[in-house]
């Protein structure tokens, strides 16, 4: 799985699910941050928390975090 930053808060993210598709991972969880600025009502992307990460927050609820394999 990926390593995230501990001062994200991840471990406390309600049931993540992981897909491994190649050299690419994909993490699925209900996002539980609070955002202090308007998002997209249906799809909002964003830089991750590391380099080479990318978070997809999908009808304000679902968070995919897409990122390399390690």
């Amino acid at each position: 799985m990926t390593t995230l930053n501990n001062s994200f808060g991840l471990e406390y993210a309600p049931a993540p699910f992981l897909m491994r598709i190649g050299r690419r991972e994909i993490l699925i969880t209900r996002d539980f941050r609070k955002r202090f600025y308007p998002i997209n009502p249906i799809m909002e992307c964003d830089t991750g928390v590391e380099p080479g990460h990318v978070e997809v927050l999908l009808f304000g609820r679902w968070l995919l975090i897409l990122s390399k394999a390690h």
